[in-house]
């Protein structure tokens, strides 16, 4: 029970670039370097995702419509849904730009390794729960700029043609190019396997080592008091509770089998971070990328320690004699 409860390795990496960025941030030139060699790492993380994924993934993902279209609905329908529930209930209870991070995360697109993971450890139908991380992954590139546009906007808080510019760029185009280059590098890929997990982490912690440093030279936390971060505590825990309850609700009244049931769980109340920390980078300017990756960084570690806790239960129930 103790190595389950104990910190992702990743989350204390991530803790570490902030650590970084709060006593040594970069600012002025060195700012802008680390900011291109992010956007380039960006360029590489969509251009190895797109050769990685193979065309029977994409097949599979339309094979089973019923499984994926709740799994999506629950993903970028219900979850934005309850987002904006919470920020019209409470406009006031956070800083805008928290509020904002909280509503960008209602519309990132959900893990592939953990929900995997979860669904695999729950007995639950992996087949599908890998098919479907990766249509929500493929389809996240398209459907969470244009749903955070929609979105954002409805609070006031806009996203300019120029970061939708660059989210082609920087996600859809190397995407593209991956898959359609994937006959030509996937031997290549194969070969040298912890590069794409180098690039994948990578990406994430410098995005996230940027965003706070741009954050810590502006001043940015000074804004928010301990009982903001207290209470975003508590509503990332009410809106993963939620989703939690609604995907099991929804799956047993829908009639899915138990496998299924567990693959409609974890993929659709799981948030992927490795997606999220890169869009954000292109979609919000500098400093305020910092502030909205608060709510995503903190709702990936809590998903991280109750998911695992569920899919944990779930495994020595069905492993019980009946």
């Amino acid at each position: 029970m103790l190595p389950r409860l104990a910190p992702d390795k990743f989350i204390l990496w991530l803790l570490a670039a902030i650590a970084l960025a709060w006593f040594a941030p970069v600012s002025a030139a060195p700012a802008a370097a680390v900011d291109w060699v992010t956007y380039a790492a960006i360029f590489a993380l969509f251009f190895l995702h797109g050769a990685r994924l193979p065309r029977q993934a994409l097949v599979a993902g339309f094979s089973d419509l019923r499984l994926h279209a709740t799994i999506l609905f629950i993903t970028f329908g219900l979850f934005p849904l309850f987002g904006l529930a919470l920020a019209l209930a409470a406009p006031n209870l956070f800083d805008p730009m928290i509020w904002t991070g909280l509503l960008f995360l209602c519309v990132v697109p959900s893990t592939v390794q953990s929900s995997i993971a979860y669904t695999s450890m729950a007995g639950g139908n992996v087949a599908g729960a890998v098919a479907a991380a990766a249509f929500s992954n493929m389809a996240g590139v398209f459907l969470t700029p244009l749903l955070a546009s929609f979105i954002l906007d409805a609070q006031g808080v806009g996203i300019s043609w120029d970061g939708i510019g660059r989210i082609f760029l920087l996600l859809c185009l190397p995407f593209g190019i991956g898959h359609a280059a994937r006959p030509l590098i996937l031997p290549w890929i194969e070969r040298w396997p912890a590069l794409t997990t180098i690039v994948d982490k990578g990406t994430i912690l410098l995005a996230v080592y940027g965003a706070f440093s741009a954050a810590i030279v502006d001043r940015i936390f000074d804004r928010v008091p301990g009982g903001q971060l207290a209470a975003l505590v508590a509503v990332c825990l009410a809106l993963l509770a939620l989703i939690l309850g609604s995907a099991a609700l929804i799956g047993r009244a829908a009639g899915f089998d138990r496998g299924s049931r567990a693959a409609i769980l974890f993929c659709g109340s799981v948030k992927s971070l490795a997606s999220g920390a890169p869009m954000a980078k292109v979609l919000f300017p500098g400093a305020a990328t910092a502030m909205v990756l608060v709510p995503v960084m903190l709702y990936h570690s809590l998903q991280l320690l109750v998911c695992a806790s569920i899919a944990g239960a779930m495994m020595r129930a069905r492993q019980r004699p009946t």
